[in-house]
């Protein structure tokens, strides 16, 4: 338990000492070293939790301490660099969005998940030599020990349980003697639990949300309640008077300005123009009526920049005067704008990459097709009960929330980049399972069930462990820090449970071979990879026909190659 943990926060320091030393020369979001100590903690631990399970099952088949650490690394390690090097890649696509603060906050997340990797790699090894077979010197009282022919992850021999009767086995036979029933099932509850996403409304929480216990916020309600509900949030208009003469002509541009802007029933006020002495620009100073995360405002700055504005212009015959709609309010909406035109192309992009990377590590059409859809149910799922927490209010009181706040602008892009990395780690730790258990028995049925009882047990753990690291940051005073919290939870919890244990057994019995079907011209093309680095290891014959070293083994300590 302590490897895990102390190698995470190891990863931790160095990835927000990293940070530190980024935002000493970049402008760096706030809300960033916590994002990415979210994300970096979680998984931190479970990189280094497929390393320790696999060096602990390498020490039960018999291979010393040395030579279980290198297979450890040479097999677990490589998936643990793949999985994190596709988290790093999704979240470098938050540059697609073209705005400075999310590509800048996304790339520290992927920072401390790269130094994540590198520890694991690293420091993690060399704690295992120290550790030798002390590794399981203390032992929880009341837990049994794990099987001997099988580790926790469930990758020894054949089967990986020894002819042993788990409750997966059983599960897993369930679900493939009804495939249609639990498929079905599974997708209604995904999609009901996506429903409130068609409600969903970008934002940009302020001081408005934060907790009433905060005196930025008592301040916020006190502006509020004197000087109205816009005062916290007003629009600054930039006036570029360029060629107009000074005097009477500018003094009619900017009049006639004022009083249409004053006309509008969303405007409760409009401070006199502010012009600079040489008389060739000028702000107005706009205060809507209602709050700055109201839709109300959202809709006033866009009539003011439609409607209002050019209006005024032709009636004071300036219709080419620029005037730019500004302020932090006006700010966040354009943000939330382009985040939005621009995140059908982010999505694509991303899932594209997921189809393309999981055909080259299955050698299937169909098993990266399934993965991309059932990654949006996931995905949909957890922003469903964001919208219905946070936009609607269902139980927002359990996480502290004191009331309806849009959801932040850059929390759906950046949450699918995060998750799309995750789900793969997930996905190819499941599927490369039966794959194995597929081209050793040529039985769809039985590979299913074999690969789920070999990993649910892990893949549960390492889930378990991310929920309980989410779940405790939404409980953060900072609702964008609440908002992933719950998101990231809620997207694990559907991914490890519905997603894997119902939806991949029922798809996979429904398809059968056809799982594996790839079209001869493609699997010539491909590149061979080898995810595990078994091929490699048994390649060198260090292992006999039952999987466990021979005495030539014991004696000599081979060098071990990365497949």
């Amino acid at each position: 338990m302590g490897l895990p943990i102390g190698v995470a926060l190891v990863g931790l320091m160095a990835g927000t000492g990293l940070i530190t030393l980024v935002a000493s020369v970049v402008d760096v979001a706030t809300v960033a070293p916590t994002l990415a100590s979210m994300v970096g903690l979680g998984v931190g631990i479970d990189y280094a939790l497929f390393i320790v399970t696999r060096h602990r099952e390498n020490l039960r088949r018999g291979f010393g301490v040395e030579e279980a650490a290198a297979r450890a690394i040479a097999t677990s390690g490589a998936a643990v660099l793949f999985a994190g090097i596709t988290v790093v890649i999704a979240i470098s696509g938050l540059a697609i969005a073209g705005i400075q603060a999310v590509t800048v906050m996304g790339l520290m997340a992927g920072l401390t998940v790269a130094m994540m990797v590198a520890v694991a790699l690293t420091l993690l090894p060399a704690l295992l030599g120290f550790a030798g077979r002390r590794v399981d010197a203390l032992r929880v009282p009341g837990i049994g020990r794990a099987d001997r022919t099988a580790g926790a992850d469930g990758q020894a021999g054949t089967g990986g349980h020894g002819g042993r009767e788990t409750l997966w086995h059983r599960w897993g036979r369930q679900v493939s003697a009804h495939p249609w029933r639990y498929l079905t099932l599974g997708v209604v509850t995904l999609a009901l639990a996506s429903a409130p996403v068609l409600g969903l409304r970008l934002g940009w929480p302020d001081n408005g949300t934060q907790s009433e216990s905060l005196t930025t916020r008592r301040a916020y309600d006190l502006l509020a309640d004197g000087f109205g509900d816009g005062f916290n949030g007003p629009l600054l208009l930039s006036v570029e008077l360029g060629e107009l003469d000074g005097g009477a002509d500018a003094d009619r541009v900017l009049g006639g300005l004022a009083d249409a802007l004053d006309a509008d029933p969303g405007v409760a006020d409009v401070a006199e123009p502010v012009v600079n002495e040489p008389g060739t620009a000028a702000v107005v100073r706009v205060i809507p009526t209602t709050a700055p995360q109201d839709e109300a405002t959202t809709d006033l700055i866009a009539r003011l920049r439609a409607d209002v504005i050019p209006a005024a212009l032709t009636d004071v015959g300036a219709a080419d005067l620029p005037v730019h709609v500004g302020g932090a309010t006006a700010v966040f909406v354009d943000m939330s704008e382009r985040i939005e035109q621009r995140l059908p192309w982010f999505v694509g992009a991303v899932l594209v990459l997921s189809v393309l990377l999981l055909t080259v590590v299955f050698r299937s059409v169909a098993v990266p097709l399934k993965a991309a859809v059932m990654n949006l149910l996931s995905i949909g799922a957890a922003y469903g009960v964001i919208v219905a927490v946070f936009q609607w209010g269902w139980g927002r009181s359990l996480f502290g929330v004191e009331e309806s706040v849009p959801i932040v602008s850059f929390l759906p892009m950046m949450l699918f980049a995060i998750l799309f990395g995750l789900s793969m780690d997930y996905e190819v730790f499941l599927l490369s399972r039966i794959r194995e258990e597929y081209l050793a028995r040529r039985d769809s049925d039985t590979s299913v069930v074999e690969g789920i009882a070999a990993t649910a047990r892990v893949i549960t753990s390492a889930a378990l462990i991310m929920i309980s690291v989410f779940a405790a940051f939404a409980l953060a005073d900072d609702p964008t820090i609440k908002m992933f919290g719950l998101g990231l939870a809620t997207a694990v919890l559907v991914d490890a449970t519905i997603v894997r244990v119902v939806l991949v057994p029922a798809t996979m019995r429904l398809l059968g071979d056809w799982n594996w079907w790839l079209p001869g011209w493609l699997d010539r093309r491909l590149p061979r990879l080898d995810l595990e680095g078994e091929a490699a290891l048994d390649a060198l014959g260090e292992m006999d026909g039952s999987g466990t070293p021979d005495a030539t083994d014991r004696e000599r300590r081979t060098p071990v190659v990365v497949g």
